[in-house]
Parts: structure tokens; C-alpha cells; sequence
């Protein structure tokens, strides 16, 4: 077997798997048990005024999207699994894991509009 970049990047997606599922279980599990929603729906870094709500969601996509990486190491280690198949796994897995989280933090960080903003940054005439 040569080294080459092929190789090598393909060596770096199987190592790489193995973070990705820690922390993606590592999330669940602070939101399931420790009810810690810091890390809930966010949108540049901050979560939702609400974040109890969506958590159960943001609970299902790590949970589903380390399952499914970790499914996908034992396939690799076990050899049930060829290249295009655990590439594409993994590869999708990570990216709808991705797209369904900014959703999530788009969604629970509704746009509100300048009017409303402008109007609650007035102090009133009472003053």
C-alpha cells in the first residue's frame, strides 16, 4: 500500500469518527441528565430565550448522529462495511447532522423585525 493523499485523508475521516461520536453523546448526554440546555438551538453562540423547548430535538439529532457514527466505526472494525459505504455514511451523517442543527437554531431564533426592535429599545415618554 502507497501512501498518498487518497489514503491519507480517507485514514483521517476513520480517526476523526471517533471524536465526532464523543462529543455529539457527550451533548445528549448533558442535556438528558444533567439538563444542562447551554448548548441547545444555537445562533452565534448563544441559545434561545427558550431553550427547553427545543432540546429534545437537539437530544434526538446527537443521539441519532452518534449512533449512526458509531455504527459506522464497528462496521469499519469489523469489516462488515466496504469503502463507498462507510465513507457515505459517515459522510452524510455528518453533514445532515450539520444542516439539522443550524435549522434548529434558525428556527428557535425567530427573525424579529426592526420596527419591534427599535420600538423596545425606546425609553418611554413617561420619563
Amino acid at each position: 500500500m502507497i501512501l498518498n493523499a487518497s489514503i491519507a485523508l480517507n485514514w483521517i475521516l476513520f480517526l476523526a469518527l471517533f471524536p465526532i461520536a464523543f462529543f455529539w453523546f457527550r451533548r445528549a448526554w448533558r442535556i438528558l441528565f444533567r439538563r444542562d440546555f447551554s448548548e441547545v438551538a444555537l445562533k452565534g453562540g448563544m441559545p434561545p430565550p427558550n431553550p427547553e423547548r427545543y432540546a429534545p430535538y437537539t437530544l434526538a439529532i446527537n443521539l441519532i448522529g452518534g449512533g449512526v457514527i458509531v455504527f459506522v466505526i464497528l462496521g469499519i472494525v469489523t469489516g462488515s462495511m466496504d469503502f463507498d459505504t462507510w465513507t457515505a455514511s459517515a459522510g452524510v451523517t455528518i453533514w445532515m447532522k450539520f444542516f439539522l442543527d443550524f435549522a434548529l437554531g434558525r428556527h428557535a431564533h425567530p427573525i424579529v423585525p426592526r420596527r419591534k426592535k427599535v420600538e423596545q429599545g425606546k425609553p418611554s415618554a413617561e420619563h
